[in-house]
This record gives structure tokens, sequence and C-alpha cells, in this order.
């Protein structure tokens, strides 16, 4: 069906000054339909015979540049729609037209997507994302650029900008990718262009440098679970590097949220608040003596680490970064008794409860060696779906 468009001084109305508003003349099938563009023009100041504002006529660049950039739009909505086999008529191209989306500067899709992750908990990775929104109006002094300007170039010179500030490598690539997340946030919002993605050609995996490995031996994690706490401080941190070790080594934050309701006939069933993944573990029974130890009916949480005290997100953040600090202090003194070369954390159990179940013989498909951020998310899939009868015989190999 054709169509056609045009832009007009509209002689048919008359405003009360003897001006005519411009507008945008839509025909389809026979059908018109008439668009303002909230400009208007005095009859002696246009030529309705070429169609355009007359060399006196007063703003004729800013009339001009409005034209130009409403056939613009006019016309990368007709593409727009014709690329996606989407009929449409002169009704629904105007009411397109007239629900333009406002375009967002980067800071402003920054700051909404920010607002989002909080609103549904996801503190943790609004934070990144918060960083990352800092680290960058830092480095161009502000953010009120649209996503069509970082190009290339701009990382590249971004990237140089964090070396020069003494970034480390994966600094600079948990930092990249975090600005990729919003390029895709910003494509799918229509707020950039997919043709205008810069991280086909920018490859943020040249930025990943393998870490230093976390995990340690089963001879060293046995000497650590036998370690004699000396007090209740030291004796905490011990238990909770060896809950996680034997509950698919759960970070920190999590087991600091455990509370009795995680606890289901025997299991321990919860959802990480990293990757909002359900995990459901049959308890080992070294990981249910460790319970008992903390049993307290005045708590309705597992572990002495929060408390009905902690009543908001900020109270509960800031006493969980207090009390993992003390563990990890604890976790070293441990490790340095035991002449363990390595810096004990309670991110080390995690890290070697699948390295002792993989070089046990436990298949690949079950445990990943490398605990990445996202081979994370593929050993969490693998601990959450297979039978609990499987996961109970793989467990038995960790003592």
């Amino acid at each position: 069906m054709s169509y056609g468009c045009k832009i007009l001084c509209y002689k048919s109305k008359t405003l009360a000054d003897g001006a005519h508003p411009l507008m945008i003349r839509i025909n389809k099938g026979g059908k018109r339909k008439f668009i303002s563009l909230g400009v208007s023009v005095l009859p002696k100041f246009w030529d309705f015979e070429k169609n355009q504002p007359k060399k006196n006529c007063p703003n004729k660049l800013y009339i001009e540049k409005l034209i130009a950039e409403k056939s613009r739009e006019l016309t990368d909505n007709i593409i727009e729609m014709k690329s996606e086999n989407k009929d449409f008529t002169a009704s629904t191209l105007a009411e397109k037209m007239g629900t333009r989306r406002k375009k967002k500067t980067v800071g402003e899709l920054f700051s909404e997507h920010i607002g989002r992750l909080k609103a549904n908990g996801r503190t943790g990775y609004a934070l990144s994302f918060l960083e990352v929104c800092n680290s960058m109006k830092k480095y161009n002094g502000h953010l009120d650029i649209y996503f069509s300007e970082i190009d290339t170039v701009w990382l590249k010179r971004y990237e140089e900008w964090l070396r020069g500030k003494g970034a480390a490598e994966n600094t600079i690539g948990r930092r990249m990718r975090t600005l990729r997340a919003l390029y895709n946030v910003a494509i799918e919002e229509k707020q950039a262009k997919a043709e205008d993605y810069p991280f086909k050609a920018y490859k943020v995996s040249k930025l990943r440098r393998s870490t230093a490995k976390r995990a340690i031996s089963k001879a060293d994690v046995l000497r650590i679970l036998a370690f004699k706490a000396s007090n209740a401080y030291t004796r905490l941190a011990l238990d909770l590097f060896s809950f996680s070790y034997f509950t698919g080594g759960i970070n920190f934050v999590d087991m600091a949220y455990l509370t009795k309701e995680n606890l289901m006939d025997g299991r321990l069933v919860y959802v990480r608040k990293k990757t909002h993944k359900l995990i459901r573990l049959s308890l080992h029974p070294a990981a249910s003596d460790i319970l008992a130890r903390y049993a307290n009916p005045d708590s309705p949480y597992l572990f002495p680490v929060l408390s009905s005290f902690h009543k908001t997100e900020q109270q509960q953040r800031n006493r969980i970064h207090k009390v993992i600090t003390t563990v990890n202090k604890r976790l070293k003194f441990i490790g340095e008794s035991l002449g363990i070369q390595m810096n004990l954390t309670t991110y080390v159990a995690r890290h070697s409860f699948a390295t002792v179940l993989k070089r046990e013989g436990v298949s690949t498909a079950m445990i990943s060696e490398a605990l990445g951020h996202s081979s994370e998310k593929v050993t969490q899939y693998y601990l959450a779906s297979f039978e609990d009868t499987q996961m109970q015989d793989a467990m038995k190999h960790l003592l």
C-alpha cells in the first residue's frame, strides 16, 4: 500500500496572530493524518510553492532544523516498522510519532537502572553500576551524552585512562562488562541502535586475567576442619568456613541471611542473592552438627551474624561487612597457624568444595572447577538440578 508524507504550512487553520501551524501530513490508503510540529509561521514568511520558510522568515534556521529532524524521525519510524514486517496506517504512524521515546542520556539511564536494581533488592549489583557511573563521570567530566557517542575509540581511551589511574586488569574488565550490560539495556529500551553497538569490535574478554587459585587440597581442608579453636570468634570463623565447604560452597552473604525456614526435610533450600538461583542441597551430617551448635530459639537466623536488631538493608550490609572482616582475619590466623601457603578466606571454602569433588572424580557436569562469574551460574544450575541422591553420593567425597 503506497504512502506519502509532507511537511506543510497548514492554511486550513489560522491562529489568533494570523499565523498557520506547521504540520506533517501523512497519506496512506486514501487516509490522511496531520501531526503538528509545535511551531507556526505567518503566511508572508512562508514560500507555499517551494514549501519552505522564506529567507526573511524569523527563526528560519531553527524551523529548517526542526523540519529536517521530524522528516528523519518519520522516515526512521517507517523503516523500523517495514523492517519488522509491521503494517501501519496513517493513524498508527501519527500515534507513533506522537509517542516517540524521549532520548535518554547515558547518565539518565544509569540512574534509572540503578534505581530499578535497588527496587528489586539487587543492591550489590546496583553498587557495581554506581561505581562505573562515577568512574565514567570522572573520566568524561559528565554523562550528558548519548550512547551513540560511546564508540570503540571512546572505550579504548576510557580503558587507557583507567590503566593510567592504576586500575588492575580485572577491575577494568569488570567495569567494561558493566558498561556493556548497560548498553544492552539501552538497546532493549530503544535508547541505542544495535548497529552502533561498540562491543562487537571492542572485546572485553581481552581484559580478563586468570586470578590466583583459591582452592586448597583436601588434606589441607581436613587440617582446617580439625583445628582447635581457642575462643568463640575463631570458632565461628571456622564453622562458617566448614559450613560453606559442606553446603555447595555457599557464600558468606547467603549464609548470613539463612533462617530456620531455609531448612526443609533435611535439605538446605535458599535463593542465591547474587544470581537469584534456587539452590537445594541435602544437608551433610557435618553441616547439621554445625547448625546444632548455633541453634537459638530467640533468633530466626541460623548463624549469629544478623539479628532482629538489624532491620534495614543498610544495617544488615554494615553488620555483614563488619563480621566478614573479623571472620577473614581469624581464618588468616588459622591458615598461618597450620602453615597453609594461601591467605585463607570464606571464599577459599567455595573453591575448595568444587576442586575437592573434581579431584575425587565427581562428574564435571555436576561440579565446575572454575568458579568465575559465568561458571558460578553454571555450577549452581547443576547443584540445584541434579537428584538429591546423586548430590548426596558426591558429598561423601568431602571427608
